[in-house]
């Protein structure tokens, strides 16, 4: 088993990589990081003492002064090898450098002295070092207006603004999901590379991108309807964009009835994509689910009977509750990473109708048990 510790562990990258490995608990080992070790340097030494692979995450990426990025990012580099070095570590270093290395910005150059500062390292201690250079990375809860121009543009659309387009020019992007296992496979196959070129996995205009947000706010944010994804790439900034609602003031989401003297008719969900369609009765008191997803898009509708679901992202303590009843059929949306479940609290059989994008398949379920 490696221990594994992650610099900028509560940060955009540094948590879906904290979450992912915490799905293999017989494979790896995660050694808690916070970001004031670097101001403690006993507490730094004994993370660093700890560790078999440290990823080296924490950065400034934006201030209005450069020269703060440069010298943040630097002085983080070094303290961090200061610690290697006192406590005689040969931990397999992973750096994360930035496809600006080249550019004219010094936020590109404290990225390039700072890998060659570990290069460096790693040849006087016999340390295992990668150094990956890394596209541009978009996905779930990054911060609008500081870590990808997809995050700024998906918060704006589901909170009443209008994205605007600086510069339309052409995107090499990599989702968060594909980086992390691109880290991961670095830990397992533990070589040194001083150079990385992490490989983008697609290449889009801005505008393109943001055709494709508003089209999934038009559809799914305002409508409800699951939209056409052809791509990996459809899939993924469709996930994205869903993690970026008000999820306890979105859900549930009523339906609309259609009432005749012969009952109610009710549409539950349409759909650009297929998946699979399942209908359950639960019992009074009785709990379904308690697990999560981290590509799979799932629908919860209640259709008769009174329900209680809760929605919980995993490295959050906040529980979102929601009631519904079937005498006002509603749904509920599951984002990925949080883990849900679904309890009949009425008197009578609950009827739920279940739609999740992909049939089940055991073999890659895609499913994590944890309580909500």
């Amino acid at each position: 088993m490696k221990k594994i510790g992650i610099t900028g562990q509560n940060g955009f990258v540094g948590s879906y990589l904290y979450n992912t490995l915490g799905l293999k608990p017989e494979e790896f080992e995660r050694i808690h990081f916070e970001r004031d070790f670097f101001d403690n340097s006993e507490r730094l030494d004994e993370f660093v003492s700890q560790c078999d692979v440290i990823v080296h995450l924490a950065a400034m990426n934006r201030h209005p002064d450069p020269e703060v990025i440069f010298n943040n990012n630097i002085e983080l580099v070094n303290k961090l090898v200061t610690s290697l070095e006192k406590t005689n570590s040969k931990a397999h270093i992973i750096f994360s450098s930035s496809s600006q290395e080249e550019k004219d910005n010094l936020y590109g150059k404290s990225k390039k002295e700072g890998r060659e500062i570990f290069v460096d390292w790693a040849k006087k201690s016999g340390g295992k070092f990668t150094g990956m250079i890394i596209p541009n990375v978009f996905g779930p809860f990054g911060k609008p207006n500081y870590n990808s121009f997809v995050a700024t543009f998906c918060h704006k659309l589901t909170h009443g603004e209008n994205p605007v387009i600086d510069n339309d020019g052409e995107v090499k992007l990599i989702y968060v999901g594909e980086l992390v296992q691109e880290i991961i496979d670095q830990i397992q196959i533990a070589e040194t590379k001083d150079v990385y070129e992490v490989p983008h996995t697609s290449v889009n205009k801005v505008s393109e991108v943001l055709n494709k947000l508003e089209n999934y706010k038009k559809l799914y944010f305002d409508n409800g309807e699951i939209p056409e994804l052809k791509t990996k790439f459809d899939l993924n900034l469709f996930n994205t964009f869903r993690c970026y609602f008000e999820i306890k003031d979105h859900y549930p989401v009523k339906f609309i009835q259609h009432t005749d003297p012969r009952g109610a008719f009710v549409e539950v969900i349409r759909l650009g994509i297929g998946g699979q369609c399942s209908f359950s009765t639960t019992v009074p008191g009785i709990t379904r689910g308690n697990h999560f997803h981290t590509r799979k898009i799932e629908r919860f509708a209640v259709i008769k009977g009174k329900a209680l679901i809760q929605l919980r992202k995993i490295d959050t303590d906040e529980v979102l509750d929601f009631y519904l009843d079937g005498n006002e059929p509603a749904y509920v949306d599951m984002p990925i990473w949080y883990t849900h479940n679904i309890k009949n609290i009425g008197e009578e059989e609950l009827y739920t109708i279940f739609w999740i994008n992909e049939p089940f398949n055991p073999e890659d379920s895609d499913t994590y048990f944890v309580e909500v």
